[in-house]
């Protein structure tokens, strides 16, 4: 096998499409990590400092805060000044956007979508800080997407982890087999967010798996796989970045810029 094809295998290809995830552990080096970990601090303190030319509003009672076409989310309790979601984050620290060209996760996109053109959908940091990070409800991305294009079927996520991620730190959890049936109902709990949360009755205990992943992990997941986490209970951070990927040519979510993909990075 060649070292520099970071093509899916078959057997990866395979996985994929049966279970609507896959993993690659350690694909980044502990001094690569160690450089992005410190890039995303440095885009977080950013984003946060942006917050006070923002519009703030609250969406049941969590604080969100948007500037320009970037949202903050903090967390939930209240006068948190933590950010626990920032999107999009690529524009905040020309590393990260970097990122977003690497062969070893550009080649497993071109695999998973079939096509050697791509663009970026969207980017998003994710944070959860020693014992705050709090945790997020079982959901899938495309009924949140599926207004904003006509392909939704074709933005498949990967998450790259800044930090090892296990079930004390809030891993991320996906329903295995999931993505199979498309876009799910949401819950109908009179909330205002709720309607973007899968109803519980396709969440099934048994196919749960938790992404316990090193540091340098990539985990690759359809649009429609149902995921969620668990709080940060633990003294570690859990930290990581998430990219969304489309074919060539069409805009990106937030900012309806076209960022189109270069390979070979």
């Amino acid at each position: 096998m060649n070292p520099d094809d970071h093509s899916l295998t078959a057997e990866e290809q395979r996985l994929y499409e049966r279970d609507g995830f896959l993993i690659r552990a350690s694909v980044f080096s502990a001094e690569e990590i160690k450089t992005l970990r410190a890039a995303a601090e440095d885009a977080c303190r950013k984003a946060v400092a942006m917050c006070s030319d923002g519009k703030t509003y609250i969406l049941d009672g969590k604080r969100f805060v948007d500037v320009g076409h970037t949202t903050i989310q903090f967390e939930h309790a209240a006068d948190s000044n933590t950010a626990r979601v920032i999107e999009p984050i690529h524009e905040l620290n020309s590393q990260l956007d970097q990122l977003i060209d690497d062969a070893r996760i550009v080649a497993p996109m071109q695999s998973i979508l079939g096509m050697q053109m791509l663009a970026l959908w969207t980017a998003k940091l994710n944070l959860k800080r020693p014992r705050e990070g709090s945790g997020f409800g079982w959901h899938q991305d495309s009924p949140y997407w599926i207004h904003d294009c006509d392909h939704v079927d074709q933005l498949p996520n990967v998450m790259v982890s800044f930090d090892q991620a296990t079930a004390d730190n809030g891993c991320l959890r996906v329903i295995r087999g999931s993505h199979k049936d498309g876009c799910l109902p949401g819950t109908d709990d009179g909330s205002q967010l709720g309607g973007f949360f899968t109803d519980p009755k396709y969440c099934l205990q048994e196919e749960q798996v938790a992404m316990e992943v090193p540091q340098g992990s990539l985990i690759f997941f359809n649009p429609h796989t149902i995921h969620g986490s668990l709080p940060n209970e633990s003294e570690h951070p859990r930290r990581a970045i998430i990219f969304t990927y489309q074919p060539a040519g069409f805009p990106q979510l937030k900012s309806g810029e076209v960022r189109n993909i270069t390979t070979g990075k």
